[in-house]
């Protein structure tokens, strides 16, 4: 990310400034929204996408900015619908305002991200930014239906996750690649990226969730069950229970409680669920790896690559916990 610090920086700073272009009434919450950090990988790939084809233009910060924005709408629609408290360390906007003014808020926010696409010259940067916009919401209806529903989630997990958290790696890697007026083919391959790295990452946040470290997560174990979200270590345990150990599953997820954890864990391990979970990983990875043989040499894919490998590397790190 080194290479990348000072976009990075201009995206923070353009994000600040964002703040102050909403009514005077709505910018507190713009502010507490805007200026509470993350680690802006979205905007990181659109540094690096950029960085395939050249230096990055002032456009891509826009980009970067405008994507940053919709991210952030949808933690805070996230966050209602959760009942979460505390995001990045600081009170969510509902937990300081009100479901109300979050939601509301929330929708500011995807309106004033598609103004600001809208003031490209082109109709293409709003058209893609719309359609992504679309598909992340679109996303999380599906994912809410199936809630505590394994026959439901098992059919549709990779689907749901490419629509909620694919998409948007799949917008930034675009867009950088427009904005650069890199060749249809490698414009395809960047996207393609986008969507493998993007996916993959959602597999191993799940994994973090019920494998990893309290540290790693940055928030309790075991949260997506508790919310009733069917991650794909949970799917497998299902699908390969006998039909026994099925209701059990199902009923510990349905009377969630976190003293649950540990029995859910038990079964886990007892269908073997940690090494076909990173092997999924592992596979959408080495598919984002051959999007970018297409691409010339340079800096930006040398990175793109070593995103990859250092998901990987985290991945890796699971497995002696």
């Amino acid at each position: 990310m080194e290479p990348v610090e000072p976009f990075l920086k201009a995206v923070t700073q353009q994000l600040m400034r964002q703040a102050h272009d909403f009514d005077p009434e709505v910018v507190p919450y713009a502010e507490h929204a805007l200026n509470n950090g993350g680690k802006h990988l979205r905007p990181a790939l659109v540094a690096l996408g950029a960085g395939c084809f050249g230096r990055p233009k002032e456009g891509h910060v826009k980009a970067a900015v405008i994507i940053e924005m919709i991210h952030l709408a949808t933690l805070i629609h996230d966050d209602v619908m959760d009942e979460a408290e505390i995001r990045r360390g600081s009170p969510t906007v509902a937990a300081k305002w009100g479901n109300e003014i979050a939601v509301l808020f929330g929708d500011c926010l995807f309106a004033h991200a598609l103004t600001l696409a809208a003031s490209f010259p082109t109709t293409e940067v709003c058209r893609a930014v719309s359609i992504a916009t679309n598909t992340v919401c679109s996303g999380e209806i599906l994912q809410t239906q199936q809630r505590r529903n394994f026959p439901a989630a098992r059919n549709d997990y990779f689907r749901v996750i490419e629509m909620k958290t694919g998409e948007l790696f799949t917008l930034s890697c675009d867009l950088a690649a427009f904005l650069s007026e890199a060749p249809p083919a490698q414009r395809a391959a960047l996207r393609e990226f986008g969507a493998a790295v993007g996916t993959a990452y959602q597999v191993y946040d799940d994994c973090v969730d019920l494998f990893g470290t309290e540290a790693e997560a940055g928030k309790s174990l075991g949260t997506d069950l508790a919310k009733g979200k069917l991650t794909w270590p949970v799917l497998l345990a299902w699908e390969r229970a006998s039909a026994a150990n099925r209701r059990t599953l199902e009923q510990l997820i349905q009377h969630w409680d976190p003293k649950n954890l540990a029995e859910v864990n038990a079964l886990l391990a007892k269908y073997d669920t940690f090494e076909p979970s990173v092997r999924e990983i592992r596979r959408f990875l080495d598919q984002a790896r051959r999007a970018l043989r297409v691409l010339p040499a340079s800096t930006g894919r040398t990175a793109l690559v070593a995103m990859a490998d250092i998901l990987a590397q985290q991945t890796g790190t699971l497995a002696v916990q």
